[in-house]
C-alpha cells in the first residue's frame, strides 16, 4: 500500500519526504505559519507540524520567565508564561522542578504543594498545621473538620451543634459547657 501526503492526502507516488513521523509530497512539507515550501534541512516543529526556521524565530520561539533567555529545547507553558523545563521550579525554599507536577501559584511564581501549604495556607486553630482541603470558620479562626471538638470532652462538635470557647478561643460543646 502506497503512502499518503499528510499535506493534500492524497497518494504518493514519486518522491516522498519523511518527517515528524508523517510521509509528504516534498512541495506539500510547508511551514504551518507561512505556508510556504519548507526546502531546507533544518526545521522547527510546533504542535507536530513543520515550522520554518524564520517564522519559528518571529512568531513561536519564546523568552523563558525565569532567566529571559530564548527557549528553543523543551519547554514548559503554565501560569500564561512559557519556561525551560530547568526553570520551571517551586518559589519556596525546596526550590524542586515542578514540570508535571501539580502546583499552586502565589504572586506570579509556582509553588509545590508542600512549601505553598507551609507558606500560605491558612492554620488550623486546633492542631495548627495547614488547611489545605476545606475548613470550619469557627471563634475567630479556621479549623479542620476532624480537629473542631470539645476541650474538655475531645468529642466532635457537629456544625449545627451548640458550643462556646473558652479563655484561649477553644470550643466547649453544650454537653460539657457552662
Amino acid at each position: 500500500m502506497a503512502a499518503s501526503c499528510f499535506g493534500c492526502k492524497e497518494e504518493i507516488k514519486d518522491k516522498m519526504l519523511e518527517a515528524l513521523g508523517k510521509s509528504w509530497h516534498p512541495e506539500h512539507f510547508s511551514c504551518k505559519e507561512c505556508k510556504k515550501r519548507i526546502a531546507e534541512n533544518k526545521f522547527h516543529e510546533s504542535e507536530g507540524l513543520p515550522v520554518c526556521g524564520k517564522c519559528f524565530e518571529a512568531k513561536i520561539q519564546a523568552i523563558c520567565a525565569a532567566c529571559r533567555k530564548l527557549v528553543t529545547e523543551k519547554v514548559v507553558k503554565a501560569m500564561g508564561k512559557t519556561w525551560h523545563l530547568e526553570h520551571f521550579i517551586c518559589g519556596g525554599p525546596c526550590k524542586q522542578q515542578l514540570s508535571g507536577k501539580t502546583f499552586f501559584e502565589r504572586n506570579g511564581k509556582p509553588y509545590c504543594t508542600a512549601d505553598y501549604e507551609r507558606l500560605y495556607a491558612p492554620k488550623c486553630a486546633g492542631c495548627k498545621k495547614p488547611i489545605a482541603e476545606k475548613a470550619l470558620s469557627a471563634l475567630e479562626g479556621k479549623w479542620h473538620k476532624e480537629c473542631f471538638k470539645c476541650k474538655l470532652c475531645k468529642e466532635p462538635i457537629g456544625v449545627d451543634a451548640k458550643f462556646r470557647a473558652d479563655k484561649e478561643k477553644q470550643p466547649i460543646c453544650e454537653k460539657c459547657g457552662i
